[in-house]
């Protein structure tokens, strides 16, 4: 796989204003919110401390045909996605880019209870302030997204577990979402933390649902279970849990066998109507570094680490009551 050169200096975004930011860099991305358990229980991992993901792999591709790709998030026991998971996730959107062949990818999840949730902001400050901007001018995680909404390959989010922050973002970056009924949260917990979202969301979510849903969803800061995103438009479909698979599976294989032309061309025209422009992604990404350099949302924070977030299974679970109890004080 070829390198991609570096974007030329003037289309970095790391001013200073940026380098102050970034002791909480991708903060919002790192989302779960919710008061609503999933049924699937998450143990207390005992050497959780212990556990080195620096060199483990945290992405895996399954080539179910030279066509149709599975790419699954392991980074267990949370799915949290970090400066580590960053390179690994851009080789897996360029190889998405440049294979011939490939006509449909799907997201899923090996981590019972989570799809993808947030940002891991415990490793030293230089792993994230040290990634170079992406081929759009945009810091990676957001380069990514807009890559994957523009590529001429078909995605599919298959959401079992926790989709909140990167998860969410993921989720509405793809062409596709299908849930399970049972078992899929979605959020967007930022506002609760005195955070703006940095993945683009504030620029999706209006497009899919309408403004006064989006607005419920961002500003409510609160989990959207299966049904509910069905009903207002954030997956295209919930299905019993059983059942979520099956169709995912049948719709990716029955796509994967169409022309990959007629696929890129169709979807290329869709995405003029519906995609948001990347000065609106980078309009996001803006407000979101002016957010984490506020002193209540560094407060916020704070709190949430000294509760356990990263540690506790229950933090993670329920990160929407615990941002509310943020509120009370």
């Amino acid at each position: 796989m070829k390198v991609r050169p570096p974007i030329a200096t003037s289309t970095i975004l790391m001013s200073s204003k940026f380098l102050a930011a970034a002791a909480l860099l991708l903060l919002p991305a790192f989302a779960l919110s919710g008061q609503t358990k999933i049924a699937e229980k998450v143990d207390s991992p005992p050497e959780l401390k212990a556990e080195s993901t620096q060199n483990r792999p945290q992405i895996t591709v399954q080539k179910r045909t030279p066509a149709y790709w599975r790419v699954t998030f392991d980074n267990p026991p949370f799915n949290i996605f970090g400066p580590e998971t960053i390179p690994q996730m851009e080789k897996v959107v360029a190889e998405i880019e440049t294979d011939p062949d490939l006509r449909v990818v799907v997201f899923d999840s090996a981590v019972p209870g989570f799809f993808l949730t947030h940002y891991n902001f415990t490793p030293p400050l230089a792993e994230s302030t040290g990634l170079p901007s992406g081929p759009t001018g945009l810091h990676p995680l957001p380069d990514m997204l807009v890559r994957i909404s523009k590529s001429p390959v078909v995605s599919i989010a298959l959401i079992r577990g926790r989709a909140t922050g990167v998860g969410s973002e993921l989720a509405l970056a793809s062409d596709m979402r299908f849930a399970s009924r049972q078992n899929a949260i979605l959020s967007q917990w930022e506002v609760g933390a005195a955070l703006v979202p940095g993945g683009g969301p504030m620029a999706r979510l209006p497009r899919l649902m309408g403004r006064g849903r989006a607005l419920e969803v961002l500003l409510g800061s609160d989990d959207i279970n299966g049904d509910l995103a069905e009903k207002y438009g954030y997956v295209n479909r919930s299905f019993d849990d059983d059942k979520l698979d099956p169709f995912v599976d049948a719709l990716a294989t029955r796509i994967s066998g169409f022309d990959r032309q007629a696929i890129a061309d169709t979807k290329r025209l869709v995405d003029f109507a519906s995609l948001p422009s990347d000065p609106e992604i980078a309009a996001g990404w803006d407000a979101f570094i002016t957010s984490v350099q506020r002193p209540a949302a560094q407060k916020n924070i704070g709190r949430l680490m000294e509760m356990g977030l990263q540690k506790d299974p229950d933090i993670e679970a329920r990160l929407g009551h615990y941002t509310q109890t943020l509120a009370d004080k």
